[in-house]
């Protein structure tokens, strides 16, 4: 249903969802022209090439995010989880396919409704150091945005920020310090102020927690669930880590080499994988289960999405691959309901 984009009406965490979905994206792909190297230029030269190559960062994605849900995106790094979300944060446009935000198309609407639909879509970066201007304040870091948008006026800022950072678990007397006067959990709180302040619809976790402590990862990811619970946010919540996209995820999305390769309910997906792939990943992640486990790695790398293998992208490393993996792409489509799997053993 989730990738077909069929219309319902249901409820989730106390969200009622229209037939439309919050965000969706339509068979997306984006493509980076990378530059070569001098050698590759010299003989694209003497060969009366170009002298650049084409990154396939995404290639042909559907995915949808309803209100009130969370959408876990999990793959390898490398595999453009990055490049979606910020497709999807309209930070980058698309090199084909359509973003759709509440049914309309983001490239097709007026100046002032785009930007009230970017105002509603919020993202949280990775590095939560670099995220943070080192010259303001967190006053400003936070409170800016929402006097420039129209939220609050100026003079509200101080007790408008101070409210936010009492959310996230920061005192007020965060409100005249720099970024470099924090800890890297309390700055991953300041940039999870920084996009409810907003208040979005659609928060975009870009691997927010992926380099704090274990610990403090916990904290937060425990503080910005609750949030996401009380606001009745949806969430796109990138990762490579399976346990945080297991704890967090309504639905997970399994991104490998640029696309979607399977697509269920959290609990479907890691109860019963179908990509082996996602086979794979679930295989080679640790476990606190008792007793002895056989660790068994995917084997090889990850192809370059310079030059993306023909038919099944996975079929270089898929121990079960066919004569027919290696000539023709699988398409994603539904195994069971609300699984959607990408992959020619289906078809056996």
């Amino acid at each position: 249903m989730h990738a077909c984009g069929a219309a319902f009406i249901r409820c989730r965490q106390g969200v009622w969802m229209a037939d439309a979905p919050l965000l969706r994206l339509e068979h997306v792909s984006r493509e980076f022209g990378a530059p070569a190297s001098p050698w590759a230029r010299i003989t694209g030269q003497l060969r009366g090439r170009a002298a650049s190559q084409v990154v396939h960062a995404v290639s042909d994605v559907t995915l949808q995010i309803d209100a009130g849900e969370v959408v876990g995106l999990v793959g390898e790094s490398g595999c453009g989880k990055s490049t979606l979300g910020r497709l999807a944060a309209g930070l980058l446009a698309p090199s084909g396919g359509r973003v759709l935000w509440q049914g309309e198309d983001l490239a097709a609407m007026s100046d002032e409704a785009q930007r009230a639909a970017r105002r509603a879509l919020q993202l949280i970066f990775q590095d939560p150091f670099a995220a943070l201007n080192p010259r303001m304040r967190v006053q400003q870091i936070i409170g800016e945005a929402p006097v420039v948008h129209g939220r609050i006026a100026r003079g509200e800022q101080r007790a408008y920020v101070a409210s936010w950072l009492a959310r996230v678990g920061l005192g007020a007397d965060a409100l005249a310090r720099y970024p470099h006067q924090f800890s890297g959990g309390q700055r991953a709180r300041i940039g999870i102020a920084r996009a409810l302040a907003m208040e979005p619809q659609l928060l975009i976790c870009d691997e927010s927690v992926a380099a704090l402590d274990v610990s403090v990862q916990a904290q937060v990811l425990t503080q910005l669930m609750q949030l996401q619970r009380e606001l009745g946010l949806a969430c796109l919540f990138i990762s490579h880590d399976l346990a945080v996209i297991r704890h967090v995820s309504d639905r997970v999305a399994v991104m490998y080499l640029g696309r979607i390769v399977e697509q269920a309910p959290a609990a479907q997906l890691f109860a019963a994988p179908n990509h082996p792939y996602t086979q794979g990943l679930l295989a080679a992640a640790p476990t606190l289960q008792p007793g002895r486990r056989t660790f068994v790695a995917i084997q090889g790398e990850l192809p370059s999405p310079l030059a993306p293998p023909a038919g099944c992208a996975f079929h270089p490393r898929c121990p079960h691959a066919m004569p027919r993996c290696r000539q023709q792409r699988p398409v994603l489509r539904a195994i069971a309901p609300d699984h959607w799997s990408a992959c020619h053993l289906n078809d056996a």
